[in-house]
């Protein structure tokens, strides 16, 4: 290990020593100075330590020059052109850059390598070249390393326009269909809304999925196991076959039927079977493939992996250098250069030779891919996790893990698992157990955190056909179908992959916007739709079918695509779109009925300061009842979601919040009278067996579940066992 980070380092230290800008000889004269203008502070600072004398490094902060906020600004009767400000705020940080753009003689755009990064360039370059005559030149590369930040300034090259087209068409058609939605939102809904092409598309993913869900009933069915003994040793088998075919046990009475047919019946191996299975490493990370492991693995937001990712590409300090861990975060190939496959091979030769493939192993690029940066990978194999852990912070560490796992193992050899399977028959009945365990680590040695195969699952004793074996206990167990999951973050990312709506750098904003604007919130990781965003849902699909669907959005990339590859001209695209949809606008502002009327309505409720009615209002975080004499009273209250079920309590159950975090649980209206107080949501139904209402509960295992929230109520749902029931239905109750 210590010759390969030897490796690395030299290859650190030859960068920093190599010429990188000539001084001239005559002392008379300045050293020529070169202008490098980066998008974040973090990265100007890693970036100016590799450069050295003779360059200044500077952050523009993002976009310096943008589209206003407060108007459209998009000149429609002159091929959509958009009208550009300054960004507000940011007039002053222009000023310093126009001003260091003055003293250099030579200046370099090192904006991000997507199409927000060259439109962020080429509105610098027209900003700048104002109030300079040095030459102005584009820079791009895909690692913050000291070798690739010297390729870079050696080989600056232009603008590509047709990139900056593209985004410019995204932003139009985002401008476009917001300013022309919004407006009717606010006339037919609710002031203040606003609506997205892309988010909105999401937004409709996640309703219908939550419709599916609640009009799943589940179905009830059990399972069989049973208890056999070797010797000390005991196994569990599962019931497989009974009278030669499977078994379908919808009651327990059914399995009750098959235990009292086959308890007093003698037990025998008749088959022993062993399978090998090879397992292939999965390619390295892509944007999408990254967010979805890193929540499923981490439990990070989209949001929280691309900006730990972003520290990770920016630089962080290792020992007495700052260096650039991975490679840009914003990539749909898993394409890999040579370079970093003689890097990667290198190091798998020296730490696990015997894993070592003949050759690299390649990985198809999807047709979609833009393949513009490589997949996402640590920019030197030699910084291992465990060699960087104390320079980086947990959530750093766990992401860097996982990328560096990923991207290691892809280049070593399949993996080898053995399925041992034993079949058990007992008179009319067949039994299965089954062990796996791995034989061949291939690259399964470098999988710590990623690793989603134990050494070994299962337990199977030794055993031979015709052996006669003992039962010791049968195991009937009910279940529930399981009706379709929430989305969470990683199966919403994956879905709009699949379906080609977004890109890698929207993915994490989309999700994003949605909760901000509190069109959906995060239960237990997965997504629901608040009502606010269920009646946005209804009004922009039912009145904008065939422009808030998946198709359109996934046409839509792809023409973006054709504008980035001058296959299509943006504002043509543009055009073909904007007419017919605000047509269809028009019609709809005139047509479409106003539920304003019915988002704030009388309720039989009193308020309890001033003895006017309470009105039914929705606010930014749902139903709430406000008094109707506000101004002049301002007091509101919690929406009832149920009867309190207290014998003798009249109350109610509302939505209350912990002093401090503000962790939400349910209690009475009536406390301290009434100490009832439960941390599940109840829902709207009543136990079909003792009257109390239900509420929605979660747990890995079983997914999300109804159950009565009487403890001493047996009636559930997709439910855990039985002890477990009681443990959560007790702890529900506390204090009642």
């Amino acid at each position: 290990m210590a010759e390969i980070m030897t490796a690395a380092d030299a290859a650190h230290t030859t960068a920093r020593k190599a010429p990188v800008k000539k001084t001239r000889k005559a002392h008379a004269e300045q050293t020529p100075t070169t202008l490098v203008i980066v998008e974040s502070p973090a990265k100007a600072n890693t970036i100016e330590k590799y450069l050295g004398p003779g360059y200044t490094v500077k952050a523009s902060m993002g976009h310096l020059i943008d589209l206003p906020k407060s108007r459209m600004a998009i000149d429609i009767d002159h091929d959509f052109q958009p009208e550009y400000i300054t960004v507000r705020g940011r007039a002053k940080l222009l000023k310093e850059l126009q001003k260091d753009a003055k003293k250099a003689d030579d200046i370099l755009l090192a904006s991000d390598n997507d199409r927000e990064g060259e439109a962020i360039a080429w509105h610098l370059r027209n900003a700048l070249q104002e109030k300079t005559a040095a030459p102005i030149h584009r820079i791009v590369f895909n690692e913050i390393t000291p070798v690739a930040i010297q390729e870079a300034v050696k080989h600056p090259g232009e603008i590509v326009e047709a990139k900056v087209n593209a985004q410019k068409a995204r932003r139009v058609l985002d401008r476009l269909v917001g300013y022309n939605l919004s407006p009717l939102l606010w006339s037919k809904v609710k002031n203040g809304l606003s609506a997205g092409r892309v988010q909105s598309v999401a937004l409709r993913l996640i309703c219908e999925r939550e419709q599916e869900v609640e009009n799943f009933l589940p179905e009830e069915y059990w399972t069989l196991n049973a208890d056999f003994a070797k010797g000390k040793t005991t196994f569990a088998a599962q019931l497989v076959q009974y009278k030669g075919e499977k078994p379908e046990l919808k009651t327990e009475q059914a399995v009750m039927d098959i235990v009292a047919a086959i308890q007093t019946v003698s037990c025998t191996v008749t088959n022993i079977k062993s399978t090998d299975k090879t397992v292939r490493p999965k390619a390295p990370f892509t944007t999408s493939q990254l967010q979805q492991a890193a929540a499923n693995r981490l439990g990070f937001t989209s949001r929280k992996t691309m900006q730990v990712a972003q520290q990770l590409y920016e630089g962080v300090n290792i020992g007495t250098d700052r260096i650039g861990l991975i490679t840009y975060m914003r990539t749909d190939s898993v394409r890999i250069s040579q370079t970093a496959l003689d890097d990667v091979r290198t190091w798998i030769g020296a730490a696990y030779p015997e894993f070592l493939p003949p050759a690299p192993i390649a990985y198809a690029v999807g047709k979609d891919a833009q393949d513009a940066h490589e997949c996402i990978r640590p920019t030197y194999t030699a910084y291992t996790p465990d060699s960087v852990k104390d320079c980086l912070t947990r959530d750093q560490l766990r992401l860097y893990t996982i990328i560096w796992e990923r991207f290691v193992s892809c280049q070593m050899s399949n993996a080898k698992t053995r399925t041992t399977s034993v079949e058990i028959t007992a008179g009319d009945a067949l039994f299965r157990a089954s062990a796996s365990k791995v034989v061949e680590k291939g690259f399964y040695a470098v999988l710590k955190l990623l690793s989603a195969k134990e050494e070994k699952t299962g337990a199977v004793p030794q055993l031979k056909e015709g052996e006669a074996i003992a039962v010791k206990q049968f195991h009937p167990e009910q279940h529930f179908t399981q009706g379709p999951a929430r989305y969470t973050d990683a199966s919403i990312v994956r879905t709009l992959e699949e379906k080609g709506i977004g890109r890698p750098s929207t993915y994490a904003p989309i999700i994003s916007v949605l909760l901000d604007r509190y069109y959906v919130t995060r239960s237990n990781r997965q997504l629901v739709p608040t009502q606010l965003g269920r009646m946005i849902y209804k009004i922009l699909v039912e009145s904008f079918p065939d422009v808030i669907n998946e198709q359109f959005t996934a046409t839509v990339e792809n023409e973006l695509d054709d504008v980035e590859q001058n296959k299509l001209v943006w504002n043509t695209m543009i055009s073909d779109f904007y007419h017919p949809f605000k047509t269809r606008v028009d019609e709809v502002m005139k047509t479409q009925e106003s539920v304003k009327g019915f988002l704030d309505e009388k309720t039989d409720k009193v308020c309890d300061k001033c003895g006017r009615p309470m009105m039914k209002k929705l606010g930014r975080f749902g139903f709430f009842l406000a008094c109707s004499g506000f101004p002049e009273c301002h007091n509101t209250k919690s929406i009832p979601l149920a009867k309190c079920p207290m014998p003798g309590c009249d109350g109610d159950i509302v939505t209350r919040k912990t002093k401090g975090r503000g962790k939400e649980f349910y209690g009475c209206t009536n406390y301290p009278t009434c100490n009832f107080i439960t941390h599940f949501k109840p829902i709207d139904q009543q136990c079909p067996k003792c009257g109390w209402f239900l509420v929605e509960k979660y747990d890995k295992r079983n997914g999300t579940y109804k159950s009565c929230i009487n403890p001493d109520c047996d009636y559930l749902h997709s439910a855990p066992d039985a002890d477990e029931r009681a443990a959560t239905d007790t702890t529900a109750v506390q204090g009642a």
